[in-house]
């Protein structure tokens, strides 16, 4: 379910909405200041470094923090889909059918207890909820949802090859977007990749090309939600007042009202509480185990966005397929065809 929480929407040293400028000059000490009115700690430097020094140790800082949210968000995407799928190997025989949408409610669910008990513990602050916040951050949830519906209407109307090939057009949308939105500038070698992973795909699904109306309509309706998401993802961190933390809650929080009443209504939950062979403590602790890992990809996923911006995000994501594919093969005994390698 994803979860930069800290991320999971994405964990930076300073929060958002709580930035300070370095002022020049002679070294001064200042203590560490708190905002009350929206409950973020933002710990300032002890010394402010000198002006000659300040320039080049911001660069080193920023891309390390560049290179440790890259790092956070794709081992917690890898691993999550690793999760996901020891869960649908091991108990996708017992039923007709699938859970995904309720196996994204049981983790929004374990996230928001993970959160909600480091509150508890006194590890993490953030405001109690409020309704208000909660709308500023709904179309965040909002988004996401379309992105599971549609990904998952596309896949029924469509073959992997020809998806996988729309969901490098996503990530050039995303691109453009950034771009317009943001004012992003993309790099000639950024631009390159893209460009060879689409042809990848096109190449990989050419004997696979059959597109019907039905399944174009949902694959664009995927296109659009998953590059409106991340997009509007960003925007979120930026306006909503709100530390890491309080993302993830909001998130997850809004994404379980969002998605219970879909189990309800496309027979899930029904499925799985007349399903006994799922009422195990073995599902059980994998769904929470899920649900961790959930926690904190919500947490890294909240944490790239901020910290490198949309094009990044929507490359590691593309390039998280390369690993995942490998574990596959080495855990699951997925094959791997000559055409894909």
């Amino acid at each position: 379910g994803t979860m930069r929480t800290t991320s999971p929407k994405h964990m930076e040293d300073v929060e958002l909405g709580s930035s300070s400028s370095a002022k020049s000059g002679n070294a001064r000490t200042r203590p560490m200041m708190k905002l009350k009115d929206s409950n973020i700690v933002e710990l300032q430097p002890l010394v402010e470094p000198n002006s000659r020094s300040s320039k080049g140790d911001g660069e080193s800082t920023s891309f390390a923090k560049n290179i440790v949210a890259i790092t956070m968000y794709s081992g917690c995407s890898i691993g999550m889909v690793l999760v996901n799928k020891s869960l649908a190997s091991s108990y996708n025989h017992l039923i007709e059918g699938d859970l995904n949408i309720l196996l994204v409610v049981f983790q929004a669910v374990a996230a928001v207890i993970c959160v909600e008990f480091s509150k508890f513990m006194g590890w993490v602050e953030y405001p109690n909820f409020n309704a208000q916040t909660a709308r500023l951050w709904a179309p965040v949830n909002l988004f996401f949802c379309g992105m599971l519906f549609t990904g998952m209407a596309s896949m029924q109307h469509n073959s992997v090859p020809m998806v996988t090939v729309f969901k490098n057009i996503t990530n050039i949308m995303t691109t453009i977007g950034d771009c317009i939105l943001y004012g992003a500038s993309v790099e000639l070698l950024v631009m390159a990749a893209f460009g060879i992973m689409l042809l990848g795909a096109v190449f990989a699904a050419r004997n696979d090309a059959d597109v019907t109306k039905t399944g174009l309509f949902w694959m664009l309706g995927n296109c659009l939600c998953t590059s409106g998401y991340v997009l509007y993802l960003k925007y979120a961190t930026k306006t909503v007042k709100l530390s890491k933390f309080g993302m993830v809650f909001y998130n997850n929080v809004l994404c379980t009202c969002f998605l219970l009443p879909v189990t309800m209504f496309n027979g899930e939950l029904s499925m799985f509480l007349n399903t006994s062979a799922l009422h195990t403590v073995d599902y059980a602790v994998k769904n929470w185990f899920a649900g961790f890992v959930g926690f904190f990809l919500n947490f890294a996923s909240l944490n790239c966005v901020a910290q490198t911006g949309p094009t990044t995000y929507a490359m590691i994501g593309s390039l998280n397929k390369i690993p995942i594919a490998i574990f596959g093969y080495l855990i699951f005994d997925n094959d791997i065809s000559s055409e894909t390698w």
